[in-house]
């Protein structure tokens, strides 16, 4: 079995993912804030599928000590990962001119450190087995800056970058990596809104896509995938 481990796996894409996964018999490996979406998670994950094991962590993964110790469990129980999603993130609709003074420092912490620091720990251990594939979900605001949300898009051009360089020194060594780039998906973002579940990206797709991408042939990497709604971006 293959092991995976999975930032912002509790709720939104991150869930889908694990869920998505967990049917494909890949061992996962989750962290939360909340002991008892973990614990809850957990179990539903068994249930889904009993053959696979689930790693759970009590860890903010936007303070870097946690998230080590989050990298470090799930090596030490699963064994070697071979599959990484960077998954964590957080969306503030508000101008830079207009936002706290911790926000951008709020946001790089959560949205771009976590894909970093994970690569820093397991990317030479995946350059010496010459095997595994980094997912890294990043925004259309990426590629399209949002000004209501001036230090997200930001943060999210920040990461795509960081998936291109992490792309760049992995293909020597037979490591894949992709961009998952969603436009308006259906996530907890949204959860106070009065919307049509139909005008958005479901975070079923997303794990969909990833879950195919990562079942390519051994010579083929999805660099980068866009997924947004039909009608547009909401």
């Amino acid at each position: 079995m293959k092991n995976a481990i999975i930032t912002g796996a509790t709720k939104g894409m991150g869930r889908s993912i694990a869920i998505a996964f967990a049917k494909e018999g890949i061992n996962v490996a989750i962290c939360s804030r909340n002991e008892k979406d973990l614990d809850d998670f957990k179990q539903e994950l068994l249930q889904i599928n009993p053959q696979v094991q689930v790693v759970t962590k009590l860890a903010d993964g936007s303070i870097k000590e946690q998230l080590l110790a989050f990298a470090a469990a799930a090596e030490q129980q699963l064994g070697a990962i071979s599959i990484i999603v960077n998954n964590l993130g957080m969306y503030d609709q508000t101008s830079i001119l207009d936002e706290d003074d911790n926000a951008f420092d709020k946001q790089l912490n959560t949205n771009l450190m976590p894909a970093y620091h994970l690569y820093r720990y397991f990317g030479k251990k995946m350059m010496a087995a010459r095997e595994g594939h980094i997912f890294t979900t990043c925004s259309v605001a990426a590629i399209n800056p949002i000004a209501v949300a001036g230090t997200y898009s930001v943060t999210k051009f920040a990461l795509l970058g960081l998936n291109k360089v992490m792309r760049l020194e992995m293909q020597p060594y037979n490591v894949k990596v992709t961009a998952v780039i969603p436009g308006s998906t259906l996530t907890n973002s949204w959860k106070d809104a009065v919307v049509d579940k139909d005008q958005f990206v479901s975070p079923d797709d997303i794990a969909s896509a990833i879950v195919n991408i990562y079942k390519m042939s051994a010579g083929a990497n999805v660099d980068e995938i866009i997924i947004k709604p039909v009608g547009g971006q909401i």
